[in-house]
């Protein structure tokens, strides 16, 4: 696995400390991901039917019948993030979760999305106040996570929803504390078991709770 070139450019222009330090996926983890978009997929003529883990072959056109395509659904994700500050809000407790996290570590929150959508969501997130640095990664997150932590040997927490981010950064970074955490719960049922050396917490509060333990904040 390789850094994404665009990735590495945004972590230099980052003053990084020696504490701890915290990393953060955003959707489904910082923002609300799951519960908007359905609503968003109605006003373009889509339903979601989740059958399985994952919105390809989970999105059908409502005029038709159709399974959208891999195509079509990566375009309608595209869509939304276009028009995010509309349908996105914070997860429930991870605005104060967060900020009582930052007190003793270092925050940096990394999506996985385009970079052509960095800035947008970097409105986003400034008008939730929520002033932590963003990246934006196109390839696999544990290389970058790599980076960020830097040559100092500074304790590492890593928050996703997605268990193969996690797996990533557990192959990269071998000594991180990894937490599998979603905002919303509901889809946990259709995701296939979550590898070992990942803690799995339901909500913020207990997230902030082990995090806090593992980085000995």
């Amino acid at each position: 696995m390789t850094i994404d070139p665009e990735t590495s450019r945004q972590i230099d222009e980052l003053s990084l400390s020696n504490d701890p330090l915290l990393v953060l996926d955003v959707d489904d983890v910082v923002l609300e991901f799951i519960r908007p978009f359905p609503e968003y997929l109605r006003t373009r003529g889509f339903e979601l039917k989740l059958e399985n883990f994952g919105l390809n072959g989970n999105i059908v056109d409502l005029s038709s019948g159709d399974r959208a395509t891999d195509k079509a659904v990566s375009q309608l994700v595209d869509a939304f993030f276009e028009v995010q500050h509309d349908w996105q809000k914070l997860a429930e407790n991870a605005s104060e979760t967060i900020a009582r996290l930052s007190k003793a570590s270092q925050v940096v929150l990394l999506t996985a999305m385009p970079h052509r959508y960095r800035q947008t969501r970097r409105t986003l997130l400034d008008q939730l106040e929520m002033h932590y640095p963003l990246l934006t990664t196109e390839r696999a997150k544990g290389p970058a996570i790599k980076r960020l932590r830097g040559d100092q040997l500074r304790p590492v927490a890593f928050v996703d929803d997605m268990y193969y981010n996690l797996v990533s950064v557990r192959d990269t970074v071998e000594d991180a504390h990894l937490f599998h955490l979603m905002a919303d719960n509901s889809v946990r049922a259709l995701m296939p078991p979550i590898p070992e050396g990942i803690t799995v917490v339901e909500h913020w509060k207990e997230a902030g709770e082990k995090i806090a333990r593992a980085l000995n904040l």
